[in-house]
């Protein structure tokens, strides 16, 4: 589709810029199979506002001529005081427990979790799962309960606390992703235990919490392996190595703390991408 678009922008005079770009080696081999017209869609490209160096050179392997590096756009969110709010209203209402964050899980990766939860000794953290997918909620509330894990789920919870022998939250609402993160001390990432490329784990750096991720952030590469360089994150093999290492970290609060703080050192430090996007922007409005 977006080479016509891309064609029609340059017959009217209609400049086009690509933003927050990227581009993996695995896109750009399969894009490259379709020759010419994508090539040629590249070429026309006022302006790409690509995510990392990395991404710039695929892009410009690619056909892209006006290549800058901005960095990514996700790093400029600001976590929304209401849900950061509500977040801490939740954790007043668990306790002093621990809890563990799994954030946008996929399908398969709730049953490799709550198997693996099942393996190890009685915890006195709280799990809270949270599905990307709204159609799954039940299908996941179906698997923890089948494990016979006591569970509450999120959506019937309302303002009342969570009770005290319950192990599994399931965060089965929409919209209040940055509560949860404001609610947990640390956060697995989900997508990333399956090949399924993960999900962005910038949100969670961005209210400070610390980051545990699987194998398989392919679509995420270059700012997870950026947070593990900081310090922000560790990446896990699978399920049982994700709740081993979260019950290390979760039984250390220094060592805790210290990965939160250098989250939050993380996310700030690479704000500033809108302002970039926008200076490159403005000229071709004038």
């Amino acid at each position: 589709v977006w080479p016509n678009m891309v064609a029609q922008c340059v017959r009217y005079r209609v400049p086009v810029v690509l933003a927050n770009a990227r581009l993996s080696a695995r896109s750009l081999r399969r894009g490259q199979r379709f020759g010419a017209i994508l090539l040629e869609a590249a070429a026309a490209i006022d302006c790409v506002a690509a995510q990392s160096e990395a991404d710039a050179d695929r892009l410009r392997q690619f056909g892209a001529r006006k290549v800058h590096v901005t960095g990514s756009l996700k790093f400029d969110v600001v976590p929304p005081a209401q849900l950061v709010q509500r977040g801490v209203q939740w954790r007043a209402g668990i306790g002093e427990r621990p809890v563990l964050l799994c954030a946008s899980t996929r399908d398969g990766e709730e049953k490799l979790i709550v198997e693996a939860l099942a393996g190890l000794p009685q915890q006195d953290w709280l799990v809270v799962i949270v599905p990307r997918h709204p159609q799954r909620f039940d299908e996941v509330a179906a698997l923890i309960a089948a494990n016979g894990f006591a569970m509450q789920r999120r959506s019937v919870l309302g303002d009342a606390g969570v009770a005290a022998d319950t192990r599994i939250l399931l965060g089965d609402t929409m919209g209040e992703m940055f509560a949860y993160y404001a609610a947990c001390d640390l956060a697995f990432i989900g997508g990333s235990l399956l090949p399924l490329g993960g999900q962005n784990l910038i949100e969670a750096c961005a209210v400070g919490k610390p980051v545990l991720f699987g194998p398989h952030m392919f679509n995420f590469q270059i700012v997870s392996d950026d947070a593990l360089a900081a310090g922000a994150a560790l990446r896990v093999s699978d399920a049982a190595s994700m709740l081993t290492t979260a019950a290390e970290l979760l039984g250390n609060q220094a060592a805790l703390q210290g990965m939160a703080h250098k989250a939050q050192a993380f996310a700030l430090q690479h704000q500033g991408a809108t302002a970039r996007t926008m200076a490159l922007i403005a000229p071709l409005l004038s």
